[in-house]
């Protein structure tokens, strides 16, 4: 009896921290074999380091690329992807700064205090004696777990759980981060963790030349915070989450407004009135045209474009004047100008002698916005929303580096990836970045192998808990459905809370924006509904919900949401501060929290006036109205 007791506790002792796996909802999974996050495939051996350009759109909906049968053009992206690879089970975050920053530090994801992810102490053989066949909790083959509640038999003899704690204290995602609510907004003392190591870093540390271009939304309050200093020799574009497309304003309410364009750390007033996606395509060439091709670089292209405000030049716009719709109008000639950008960037690797030796990556940060033209037909939910509308993107590969290359991949893939691919590339050293989220997911890219990653948490947001009917009973009385969560294990989808706008909602090209059509594809769910489970692989648009016909699954992903919600840090999500104010920087956003400024701000400094400001914003109250419907000033005009 001592035996067994002891026994006993052991294995509830291990298993009371939450953790939670099991094999019959990964098909193709080794049993005996807990896949180990930081354990990634060594990348091929390229004759040198190749080139890197990430090319990152803003906004672009699931249905708005010439290759999922959109009415935009976009001939350059279908191009690249046809004679690369298709990533068709991709995901990023549903809004700006969560998928920027797992994308910058492979993981949305912090140690709490404390917390070590060091092999010897997590990763470990647990034995067990059993002197009779007993029977156990099942979990992946003889491991347990009692909030399964699945049972099956352990024959006498060694009940081996080998790396067990593979998974366990991983810390991932951005419930680790503190920015697992919102995001980083102007006038926030806020910024991407300073002790998180940039894949721009990691990067620089493998002997490449880091640059910049686009959109920033990372958070800027101090200069520790800017790009510059977190891993980017150069930096064109602006900080804050999105600008006017020409004059390059920015207004976070009414009369706060302010001049967003930035070289390095300095303000570019000399930019203004150049369209954003031909600068930065510009900068782009003339990074490459100074830069040696024997040399490695990484270019980070993050296009403003298709954000609001609706704006593009005219003769891109006439393309499109068949269309009804005005906000589809602007907004498709905005997606074919980024095509033709792109383009340009293609151009400039193969003039310059890049090419052969390069990889492009291309990737949406999150779903359209479909009340400003975006679509993600035939897709469920928007921007926003955990609905695989808002969180399943757009992405390929293209390089002449692939080895099968003109194909569709399934592998599952996730924005976290990038860093520890993008590094094993590079021969950089993952040993000294413990517990990164991502996934070396090159061989699946490349050969088509398997993909390692088989678990998504898309997010626990607890300061959005006001699901009208949510419940600890409806969770089974381990989780609160109120709370906006959701996750993805194998094939299985679990969203509970409020996982925002949830139709299907179709191209809007008709004429009567947004009109009866809007209603179409309209779901009512019942009156008390605060949980969904879909099978993803089998039903991808997320009609046929199965969270009464299959409770166990349920009960399953709930208890996955407990494990990570414990390892979770409190909300980084602090009130607007007063000193950001544009007008105390010159009329431009920028840093604003230093020990230099302290003693101003504490003797009630005037706010400063730059004489470069060449206008101030003069419709930011009404501008700033628009904002807050989700959409923007718009034209009937062509």
């Amino acid at each position: 009896m001592a035996v067994y007791a002891l026994t006993g506790f052991s294995l509830v002792s291990l298993l009371s921290f939450g953790y939670l796996s099991w094999d019959w909802m990964k098909p193709g999974l080794v049993a005996d074999v807990a896949m180990d996050p930081t354990e990634k495939s060594l990348p091929p051996a390229f004759s040198r380091p190749p080139h890197i350009v990430f090319i990152l759109t803003d906004d672009q909906g699931y249905h708005d690329v010439g290759y999922h049968g959109s009415d935009i053009q976009t001939p350059t992206l279908d191009r690249l992807a046809a004679e690369g690879v298709k990533l068709e089970n991709y995901y990023i975050q549903p809004i700006c700064t969560p998928s920027r920053s797992q994308l910058i530090t492979g993981r949305a994801a912090q140690y709490p205090s404390g917390m070590s992810l060091e092999r010897p102490v997590f990763f470990f053989e647990l034995s067990v004696v059993l002197s009779d066949a007993q029977t156990l909790p099942c979990l992946w083959h003889g491991a347990c777990s009692v909030e399964l509640g699945l049972e099956c038999p352990v024959t006498k003899g060694l009940l081996r759980m080998s790396s067990l704690c593979s998974w366990f204290f991983s810390g991932r995602y951005q419930i680790h981060t503190g920015l697992q609510h919102s995001i980083i907004r102007p006038r926030q003392p806020n910024c991407l963790p300073l002790d998180q190591v940039t894949l721009p870093q990691k990067l620089q540390e493998a002997g490449y030349s880091t640059h910049m271009v686009g959109k920033w939304h990372l958070g800027f309050y101090k200069k520790e915070c800017l790009p510059t200093r977190r891993g980017f020799d150069t930096f064109l574009g602006s900080l804050t989450g999105n600008v006017d497309y020409y004059t390059y304003d920015n207004c976070d309410g009414p009369g706060v407004c302010g001049y967003d364009l930035h070289e390095g750390e300095k303000v570019a007033w000399d930019q203004s009135g150049k369209y954003s996606t031909f600068l930065y395509a510009q900068r782009v060439s003339k990074i490459l045209a100074s830069h040696s091709p024997k040399e490695p670089i990484f270019i980070y292209v993050a296009f403003q474009a298709v954000h609001t405000p609706l704006q593009s030049p005219k003769e891109y716009i006439y393309r499109y004047r068949s269309m009804g719709n005005v906000a589809r109008r602007k907004y498709a000639a905005m997606v074919t100008c980024m095509d033709e950008a792109v383009k340009n960037i293609t151009w400039a690797l193969k003039k310059y002698g890049y090419y052969d030796n390069s990889v492009i990556v291309f990737s949406t940060d999150n779903g359209g916005q479909t009340f400003s033209g975006g679509s993600n037909w035939p897709l469920r939910g928007r921007k926003g929303t955990y609905w695989e509308g808002g969180v399943r993107g757009i992405g390929f590969v293209h390089s002449p580096l692939i080895k099968r290359k003109r194909r569709t991949s399934w592998a599952l893939v996730h924005i976290t990836d990038w860093y520890p691919t993008l590094v094993s590339l590079a021969r950089g050293n993952l040993s000294n970045v413990p517990g990164l989220d991502g996934y070396n997911v090159w061989p699946a890219i490349s050969e088509g192998k398997e993909s390692p990653r088989t678990e998504i948490l898309h997010n626990i947001d607890p300061l959005y808990n006001h699901a009208k009917y949510g419940s600890l009973e409806d969770g089974f009385g381990i989780w609160n459905t109120a709370v906006q969560a959701s996750i993805r294990v194998g094939e299985w989808k679990l969203l509970t809370g409020d996982p925002g706008y949830s139709d299907w909602i179709p191209p809007q090209t008709l004429t009567n924006f947004p009109g009866s059509w809007w209603n179409l594809e309209r779901l009512t769910d019942g009156p008390r509904k605060s949980l969904w489970l879909f099978n993803i692989s089998a039903d991808p648009y997320e009609r046929y919900d199965l969270s009464e016909q299959r409770p166990d699954v349920v009960r399953a992903l709930l208890g996955r949401l407990v494990h990570y919600n414990r390892t979770a840090i409190p909300v980084r999500y602090p009130a607007e501060n007063p000193r950001a104010h544009p007008d105390f920087n010159g009329g431009a956003w920028g840093p604003w929290a230093s020990e230099d400024d302290a003693e101003q701000w504490e003797g009630g400094g005037q706010p400063l006036r730059n004489k470069n400001r060449k206008k101030k914003c003069k419709i930011c109250k009404l501008r700033s109205f628009f904002r807050k419907l989700n959409t923007r000033l718009m034209s009937n005009r062509i």
